[in-house]
């Protein structure tokens, strides 16, 4: 009894111990939010305060429901009005993805690229903070269990079939991967799956998809430029270890899409069997969109051969 008691007290005057210095040491040493620049007021790992934090805001709006672009209200194809009730319970595209359907299957993100989360995302990628990790794998998780319920248990065509979707981190170059010390993609992806309900079901694959040759910046390109700075870059290092797989791609930022659909094509045609894409944040652009009824929708099969999407 009194040596519970005794664990107690060292208990309580550790963390007595441990407020006095955090108190001393902000009082000495005051640290300053990395993202807005106003006083931290209590100690944390990520040196990001609690405005910051809780102004991180998911999409909301209409979104094409293949590559998650930014719409128009949806326009009924079969009435041609805008406020057609019918249209919501339809699958709506994107003009892109009316013309070409990507090789994924769908992609997702978490919010817009831009103010505190774009910021937060840089504190990762370019200031090494690591910790900022924790809270982007914290949205990407929840992003993800939303994309769960539409990720369906594939047959096989030897009539197997896998409960556990093969998650991929988008690769760094490994001198790239050298130069900032870690792969954002991976470190997220490994946060992200922590914390969803149901972790089981995702295997985190690292070393499938590689990244074989540096490619240039993709600031400024076009789509096709952005393509074909990207032709050739990835490479699935053990084709058996995919095969008949679905697999979930993961990445920091959808951008044009460019980088998300060359990673597909490789995993498609080294023999996975489908391809979802989740990432935290991307960016928006304001497309018009069609109602696409489900005779008009493109299937899986002729999706795994157009490469015309970027």
């Amino acid at each position: 009894m009194r040596a519970a008691q005794g664990q107690a007290a060292d208990t309580t005057l550790a963390g007595f111990a441990e407020s006095a210095l955090a108190t001393l040491f902000f009082t000495f040493f005051p640290a300053d939010c990395r993202i807005c620049g106003f006083p931290l007021l209590r100690v944390s790992r990520l040196p990001v305060c609690e405005t910051c934090l809780t102004a991180l805001r998911p999409l909301q709006g209409s979104y094409c429901t293949v590559c998650g672009e930014a719409l128009h209200f949806p326009v009924c194809v079969e009435c041609g009005q805008a406020d057609c009730e019918e249209a919501v319970h339809r699958e709506t595209r994107c003009q892109l993805c009316q013309r070409a359907d990507p090789p994924f299957e769908r992609a997702v993100a978490y919010g817009s690229y831009d103010g505190e989360l774009r910021e937060l995302i840089h504190l990762l990628k370019f200031q090494q903070v690591r910790p900022a990790a924790v809270v982007l794998g914290r949205v990407l998780a929840g992003t993800i269990a939303g994309l769960e319920q539409k990720m369906t248990v594939e047959t096989t065509s030897s009539g197997t079939t896998s409960n556990t979707i093969m998650v991929v981190p988008v690769p760094l170059h490994a001198r790239k991967k050298a130069q900032r010390g870690f792969n954002q993609a991976e470190m997220i992806a490994r946060c992200a799956l922590k914390q969803l309900a149901r972790p089981n079901r995702f295997d985190l694959c690292t070393g499938v998809l590689v990244r074989r040759r540096e490619t240039g910046s993709q600031i400024g390109l076009t789509r096709h430029q952005r393509r074909e700075n990207l032709r050739g870059a990835f490479a699935v290092s053990d084709p058996t270890r995919i095969l008949n797989r679905d697999i979930l791609l993961v990445d920091d930022v959808y951008t044009t899409g460019t980088t998300a659909s060359e990673c597909a094509r490789v995993l498609l045609r080294a023999g996975a069997a489908r391809v979802w894409v989740a990432t935290v944040a991307r960016t928006l652009k304001i497309s018009d969109v069609i109602a696409m009824p489900e005779d008009l929708s493109v299937g899986s099969e002729e999706r795994v051969g157009m490469a015309a999407h970027g």
